[in-house]
């Protein structure tokens, strides 16, 4: 029988409060107050454990131990995640689930997503020289709605690029506000849904044609495990956790355009160190703070006992900026990734353990395309001037952004040697 050691717990009735205050740092400043890298505390109500590090990832991944059916609050479902989608799945039904995703993933379909993000910047670069100032952040967001549309085979007519960018975008600009503009993002889900929804009844009633090989003809015909296709509120929910997440890397294109400027490569970037210099992007700064699921049955690990059913929430941002995991985590070191192997439960910037049948963000492989895809057109295929502005950020706020968005002037097109 395995010996019992008390969970080191933060005393108090509800410290959900202190989360939105502190944001990033919530489960960083009380794993090194407790010195643990496990411990209990209360959040929107109820006991709730942290954990923190590869070793507790690779616990929370583990599907024996923690389940994700219930655990995302309803404000997350309202705007992130949508009701009813993979990421709340578990078992079986999450492995079917998950294969209609890794069904995309095609030597075709990478180059095809790429030859659009490369096209999109390019048009849009067309009008950004005509311009005194451009702001990336907001660009960003237009034209990979038009990218991940396109790739995703969405109709989207030119009139409403900037309608269906503002309701992807505050689906996870909204998710972490506590006051009445949370529920911009509540809406703008909603609106989404309808949207999606209205177009697959319009292509299973054959009023709209679809090309066959596009993601979203193959979400409207996927059968469940039950043989029945989804019903078209669950096919939407699964096109906007398609949509909604590849729109949310304009937060990484933003400060891809702030580590261009506090940290720029030497020299013309190798394939290795193109990559390299992303994947330090994703583990220096923030995106998702934390993720969470539910304890299964009772259980114990390291002698700290689990209960039944208590919300956990996985520290993402600590994790990646843990000093037992990183050589100076503290510190952007764009060839920190150069001939080291990924770690499945150390760098954990969109989630850990496997793709195929783990909660791994399937499509973490569209967000590193496109951060290459963004550094080669910024360093490459243009030039231009950042002015004076405020390009600091805060942990406190989630999504965290450069303040200024990373305004740009002078943009001119390289010219071949």
């Amino acid at each position: 029988m395995s010996k019992r050691t008390n969970m080191p717990e933060e005393k108090g009735l509800e410290h959900s409060i202190s989360l939105v205050k502190e944001g990033y740092h919530f489960i960083i400043n009380r794993r090194e107050s407790m010195q643990s890298n496990v411990f209990k505390t209360r959040v929107l109500g109820r006991s709730a454990y942290c954990l923190s590090g590869s070793e507790a990832a690779e616990l929370f991944y583990d599907e024996s131990k923690f389940k994700r059916a219930g655990a995302a609050p309803l404000p997350a479902k309202k705007t992130l995640f949508g009701v009813g989608g993979v990421q709340g799945l578990d078992d079986e039904a999450h492995r079917h689930r998950k294969a209609m995703f890794m069904q995309l993933w095609t030597r075709e379909s990478v180059d095809r997503l790429g030859q659009l993000t490369r096209d999109y910047y390019a048009k849009a670069a067309e009008d950004w020289v005509q311009q005194d100032e451009i702001v990336l952040y907001n660009e960003a967001k237009k034209i990979l709605t038009q990218v991940v549309c396109d790739w995703c085979g969405v109709p989207l007519a030119a009139d409403e690029i900037e309608k269906r960018t503002d309701q992807l975008s505050l689906m996870f600009e909204k998710a972490g506000e506590a006051d009445f503009s949370h529920f911009k993002g509540w809406s703008a889900r909603s609106k989404a849904e309808d949207w999606i929804e209205d177009l697959i009844s319009q292509a299973r009633e054959g009023s709209l044609q679809l090309n066959e090989d596009t993601p979203f003809y193959k979400f409207i015909w996927h059968k469940d495990l039950d043989g029945s296709l989804l019903d078209k509120e669950i096919v939407a929910v699964e096109v906007l956790n398609l949509l909604r997440p590849t729109v949310a890397n304009a937060v990484w294109i933003a400060f891809i355009g702030l580590a261009l400027h506090d940290s720029p490569p030497n020299s013309e970037l190798t394939h290795e160190q193109l990559e390299s210099f992303c994947q330090e992007i994703r583990r220096f700064y923030p995106f998702f703070p934390f993720t969470v699921a539910k304890v299964r049955e009772d259980f114990t690990w390291q002698g700290y006992e689990f209960e039944k059913d208590t919300l956990t929430l996985l520290d993402l941002y600590g994790t990646n900026h843990h000093p037992e995991e990183w050589d100076n985590p503290d510190t952007f070191i764009g060839t920190r990734f150069i001939d080291s192997k990924q770690r499945p439960f150390s760098f954990i910037p969109q989630g850990g353990g496997d793709y195929d049948t783990g909660h791994r963000c399937a499509g973490e492989w569209m967000t590193l395309l496109i951060m290459q895809e963004t550094v080669d057109f910024l360093m490459n295929k243009i030039s231009y001037q950042l002015p004076e502005q405020d390009l600091s950020y805060s942990l406190k706020e989630i999504p965290s952004l450069p303040k200024s968005r990373i305004r740009m002037r002078d943009i001119r097109f390289n010219t071949p040697d």
